[in-house]
């Protein structure tokens, strides 16, 4: 049944609920009946089925690979080996950059406390660009 379907039906009945005390007993006596006669025609409910993929891996077990078989564990090794390997992989470049910043700080800050810039340098605006020039 649709919605419009089942509004209907819930107005018949609150129709027939409310008007109940005026209707006639052979009137009662026939909705019965025929409330009866329909409850004995009524089909019978098929099983709802469903559908629920399965996801299946080539190469394991005879070609195939279902999570749900007893290999499940294979499988989400093979998801988080990679994935593992993916995080130690970002974090090693962001510790490999992270040194860079430093060694490239400790620099500017042995030149600085060495004497080796000349005074000029600490009062030119153009001090980073020196800094720079040394660099290369």
């Amino acid at each position: 049944m649709n919605n419009k379907e089942l509004q209907f039906a819930y107005r018949v009945k609150r129709a027939l609920d409310a008007n109940l005390e005026h209707l006639p007993e052979s009137t009662t006596q026939s909705l019965a009946e025929a409330r009866r006669v329909a409850l004995a025609r009524k089909k019978k409910t098929a099983p709802v089925r469903a559908v629920a993929p399965q996801f299946v891996l080539a190469g394991a077990s005879g070609g195939s690979f279902t999570p749900s078989s007893s290999f499940s564990w294979l499988g989400r090794l093979g998801v988080a080996i990679p994935l593992l390997a993916g995080v130690m992989l970002f974090a090693g470049l962001y510790e490999h950059e992270h040194q860079q910043r430093i060694s490239a700080l400790a620099e500017i800050d042995a030149g600085v406390l060495s004497d080796e810039l000349p005074l000029s340098a600490y009062l030119d605006h153009g001090f980073n660009a020196y800094l720079a020039q040394q660099g290369e």
